[in-house]
């Protein structure tokens, strides 16, 4: 990690309202600057048990797992490349842009996290489906 603390998430409950179209989800939001973000750089972030990373490009800032689908290791212990981030555990690889599996031995893509950047803050916005 960059030496910065993970930042913890707000909690927000779905519309209920909406319940009776689709499963019921919480909803929960990462906010942090613009500016503690430097282009090539990561930041570990968790929404409740889901960890995520938050990493800026020169393609734009992205959100993704922080858990790596080949084996249980955190990706904002790797490295950056580009648009490449790589798993410090056994070298597999990823494009933050849209979470695809680049490197063996993964083979399964990441999850990505939709995001704006609103007055130089980076919001993130992690869907959880609640389990019943």
């Amino acid at each position: 990690m960059l030496g910065f603390p993970p930042v913890q998430a707000s909690f927000q409950k779905s519309d209920p309202t909406l319940e009776h179209t689709r499963p019921m989800s919480t909803t929960q939001r990462i906010s942090l600057a613009l500016s503690e973000l430097p282009e090539g750089q990561m930041r570990a972030c968790s929404a409740g048990e889901r960890e995520i990373v938050v990493c800026r490009t020169k393609d734009g800032v992205f959100a993704v797992d922080n858990i790596c689908t080949h084996a249980y290791a955190r990706l904002s212990e790797g490295r950056l490349r580009g648009f490449r981030l790589i798993c410090p555990l056994h070298g597999a690889s990823f494009d933050v842009r849209n979470g695809r599996a680049l490197g063996a031995p993964a083979s399964r893509p990441l999850a990505t996290h939709a995001l704006s950047i609103v007055d130089d803050r980076i919001e993130i916005e992690v869907a959880h489906p609640e389990v019943r």
